[in-house]
């Protein structure tokens, strides 16, 4: 009885033992190669014959979309790349390559960070276009490009006026003048223009910084820098009268027969050539008002040839 005893109670701690163990390993999460816990679906993707898998083009998307929808998009990037340089010819092709672009502008934080991930993306989407015209997602395409360039477009105005307010002149006028040249169209061009009149003024070219403001008022008479941007404008007239105007005099012309004293200088020798009394004066460069400028000198401007 006793021997029997024992026998059961030791029945009983091995049945004990293994449920536990058995329970301890179902509440274990699978993880996936690079230790990141993974559940459903995502188990059937991740976990098996990696080689074999790695070939395969449905189970190469599924491992980008689950990327994607976790918000790992460098990760997804790399799987979407990899599934178009095996299955170009594939028909998802092309949504790989919108899902690619897209990751990249998913990476892009906000205008006052690195604007490369926008970059990237323009290229992608602009590539979706090259590679698969006419296709489906190509109206997506396009809005996403401009979306993207009016990214970088507010990344150059935040730029400007970052450099604006540290008295870097010429380097906020770089970038106001960029969106200009680039982004005429866009939201904050009217902004940018104005900031460009003020880096104008600063620097020290007022006529620059007019030019600019009367473009402003023309281009963009409903915007929001319209005001200030007039305001500025009568101020920097007042402060810049117009330039009198110097008017030459004229002496009446010689006869067209009468010949040139350069002429005769050049065709006769200097020590044998002496002016008679019939032929014409060298005029005085000193007092002649024939010669005298017809325009106000005017100096040297910031960026023109002198």
């Amino acid at each position: 009885m006793h021997r029997h005893s024992r026998g059961l109670c030791v029945g009983l701690t091995i049945v004990v033992g293994m449920l536990w163990f058995a329970a301890g390993c179902s509440s274990k999460p699978k993880t996936t190669a690079d230790a990141k816990p993974v559940s459903g679906t995502d188990e059937q993707i991740f976990l098996g014959d990696t080689i074999e898998k790695n070939y395969d083009p449905n189970v190469i998307m599924k491992r980008g979309e689950a990327f994607f929808d976790k918000e790992e998009f460098a990760e997804a990037i790399v799987e979407y790349q990899h599934f178009l340089e095996l299955h170009r010819a594939h028909q998802l092709a092309v949504y790989a390559q919108l899902r690619l672009a897209e990751s990249h502008l998913r990476m892009a934080k906000s205008i006052d960070r690195d604007p490369e991930p926008i970059q990237k993306a323009i290229a992608a989407f602009e590539k979706l276009r090259k590679d698969f015209p006419g296709s489906k997602y190509e109206a997506q395409a396009l809005q996403r490009i401009a979306d993207c360039h009016d990214w970088l477009a507010q990344t150059h105005l935040f730029v400007g006026q970052f450099y604006y307010r540290r008295a870097s002149y010429l380097a906020a006028a770089h970038r106001f003048d960029q969106i200009m040249k680039d982004y005429p169209d866009k939201k904050v061009a009217p902004e940018a223009l104005y900031y460009l009149a003020l880096t104008y003024q600063e620097l020290g070219a007022d006529d620059w910084a007019m030019e600019k403001l009367q473009l402003l008022a023309e281009k963009y008479p409903n915007s929001e820098n319209a005001g200030d941007g007039r305001r500025l404008l009568a101020k920097l007239e007042k402060k810049s009268p117009p330039a009198p105007t110097v008017v030459a005099k004229t002496d009446t012309p010689a006869p067209q027969n009468q010949p040139s004293t350069t002429l005769l200088a050049a065709s006769v020798p200097s020590s044998s050539f002496t002016p008679s009394a019939t032929t014409p004066s060298i005029p005085n460069l000193k007092n002649s008002p024939a010669l005298s400028l017809g325009q106000p000198f005017v100096s040297c401007r910031l960026g023109a040839w002198c």
